[in-house]
């Protein structure tokens, strides 16, 4: 009998120059960046939140706390390969998962290829299984005026 769950997380960072800008495991070349504990890799924060929900592990907060001193400066690939081992552990496996990224400048299309290839790594399936989309905010409000960054994602997981 095969048990499927769908989750969804979202996850939002500043942006600020001098930091660096890490989406999906890439470094975009940017003068500014996302602002936060780990690398503020705001898409691998939401696929963890979603793999998290999908199998009722709660938050990616709950397992690796943002006033915890061995997460600071973390790359994310680290945090989100936890995760898999967390649902992993339920018997969970990951069946796809589809992204959206906000934000307004620079453009994240030319770096999917190589987010999809990362990420589909970390989660054992094709690049075939993630989907990475790139939004703007037509310059409104924070992610329109380049003061933040989004990311929205959902997952399907099954258990065999």
């Amino acid at each position: 009998m095969s048990s499927l769950r769908i989750g969804y997380g979202v996850d939002v960072h500043r942006l600020g120059e001098g930091f660096r800008l890490v989406v999906g495991g890439v470094e975009i070349p940017s003068t500014f960046g996302a602002i936060g504990h780990s690398d503020a890799d705001v898409l691998l924060h939401a696929i963890c939140d979603a793999l998290l929900g999908a199998a009722n592990l709660r938050d990616i907060g709950f397992h690796f706390s943002d006033t915890d001193s061995q997460y600071k400066g973390i790359d994310s690939t680290i945090l989100l390969s936890r995760v898999v081992g967390l649902i992993n552990k339920k018997g969970f496996s990951v069946v796809n998962i589809d992204c959206t990224v906000i934000l307004e400048k620079p453009k994240v299309n030319p770096h999917v290829p190589k987010m999809q290839k990362i990420i589909a790594d970390l989660l054992k399936v094709t690049p075939e299984e993630i989907s990475i989309k790139a939004s703007t905010h037509e310059k409104v409000d924070s992610f329109g005026e380049s003061k933040a960054i989004k990311a929205y994602a959902s997952c399907l997981l099954d258990k065999k």
